[in-house]
């Protein structure tokens, strides 16, 4: 790109040189005025030349909001493995040895295509419908066999599930698991392969064989150890705002959210704790009401839940009845989990009036708090930190390994 300042000072030079050359052109020679075009013809055409070749401005990466928009937990893909590469029939040829014999090598094996999870990837909206794998090298002369192919990596989010034909094949929900969707043909073999004592000149040679054909259904469920559970409107992207550095859209109508968030809380001692915020539920969304089953399996992940309750309704202690209650028809003993109770929007006074009632409806300690405000969230941070320590726990305990980010 030109500066300013040197395009504002070629354009002058060049008006200068234009209202000079008016007043001039008469008393020139012209041996002078041929050297004056020239000068002038050059200097337009190096204009032109720079803006010709002027570079194209590089594309802007898409926002993050962009890329939300197009969140995918649901997938179907034809993979396929590459074919091996053909065997070579020929024989050894070199001066004065006649009777060289057999050299052909034999074919590269096929590519394999292997799922990986990447903890960057975070919905399947980037995995194509169809995937060939790499196909090997035929053989050469020389017992040179051919090259294999290489192996497609398909990058998915940590939490796919791995369907074929209605059965699960692969749980892909830590980082680094890899799993093969389908394996590459075998390589064929050369001429030399089937050098025997009673077949010294073998002209036989194989092809390739095909990869592995399958079609996959991929299936994403978040991974999180805490999942915010709540009524639409409830406050769980404010909140998960306040205690993260997440960014989820935040308005004052029902579904604000459609697509699950996670936002990561920091601890002393590099401690992470990893926060779903699920989009609202309704009653009868066990049923495939509202956002119905499609969101409800992200919840299946989450080790522990925090019920957000809105204070600001009446009748506050039903909502908690009513998540259970599609919790447990959704999947039995889900709403069984370790838990703690969020009452949001305590900043309303006629909310705030309400606290008592539920507290004494539900019989248990409630953390009362403010998202917009920021009001009493490090109580809710020492809760999530204690549920978090007894989780990890457990999981030694079973001898499992816990979930880490």
């Amino acid at each position: 790109m030109i500066p300013t300042r040197l395009v504002l000072a070629r354009s002058s030079a060049v008006s200068g040189v234009s209202e000079w050359a008016a007043s001039t052109w008469a008393a020139l020679k012209p041996c002078q005025l041929h050297a004056l075009q020239a000068s002038s013809r050059l200097l337009s055409l190096g204009i032109q030349d720079h803006a010709k070749h002027r570079e194209a401005p590089g594309k802007k990466p898409l926002s993050e909001k962009k890329l939300k928009r197009h969140f995918v937990d649901r997938r179907r893909v034809l993979v396929r493995g590459g074919s091996g590469g053909s065997g070579m029939s020929c024989f050894h040829s070199e001066p004065r040895k006649e009777f060289g014999g057999p050299d052909g090598g034999d074919g590269g094996n096929g590519g394999h295509i292997i799922l990986r999870v990447d903890r960057q990837v975070k919905s399947l909206s980037s995995v194509l419908s169809r995937y060939q794998g790499f196909s090997g090298e035929d053989g050469g002369s020389k017992n040179c066999s051919g090259r294999g192919g290489a192996v497609l990596y398909i990058q998915v989010p940590m939490g796919t599930l791995v369907r074929e034909g209605g059965e699960v094949v692969a749980d892909l929900s830590h980082p680094g698991d890899e799993y093969i969707a389908a394996l590459g043909g075998a390589g064929g073999k050369g001429n030399r392969f089937f050098l025997a004592n009673d077949n010294r000149a073998p002209v036989t040679c194989t092809p390739g064989q095909p990869g592995q054909e399958r079609v996959l259904y991929l299936e994403l469920k978040t991974v999180a150890h805490a999942g915010m559970v709540g009524f639409p409107n409830a406050g769980k992207s404010s909140l998960l705002r306040a205690i993260s550095n997440a960014k989820p859209a935040v308005a004052s109508y029902p579904f604000t959210t459609l697509n699950p968030h996670v936002g990561i809380v920091h601890y002393e001692g590099h401690q992470q704790v990893a926060v779903a915020d699920i989009p609202g539920i309704i009653r009868g969304a066990h049923q495939n009401k509202g956002l119905g089953l499609s969101f409800l399996r992200h919840i299946e992940r989450c080790r522990f839940f925090l019920f957000v309750v809105d204070l600001s309704l009446p009748e506050p202690w039903t909502q908690i009845d009513d998540l259970k209650y599609e919790l447990e028809k959704y999947e039995e003993g889900l709403s069984e989990r370790s838990h703690v109770i969020v009452a949001n929007k305590i900043d309303i006074p006629q909310a705030r009036a309400r606290l008592p009632q539920l507290q004494a409806r539900l019989g248990q300690g409630v953390i009362a708090l403010s998202a917009l405000t920021g009001e009493n969230l490090e109580q809710l941070l020492l809760h999530l930190k204690a549920l978090h320590d007894a989780h990890m726990e457990a999981e030694l305990e079973q001898g499992r390994q816990p979930l880490r980010w």
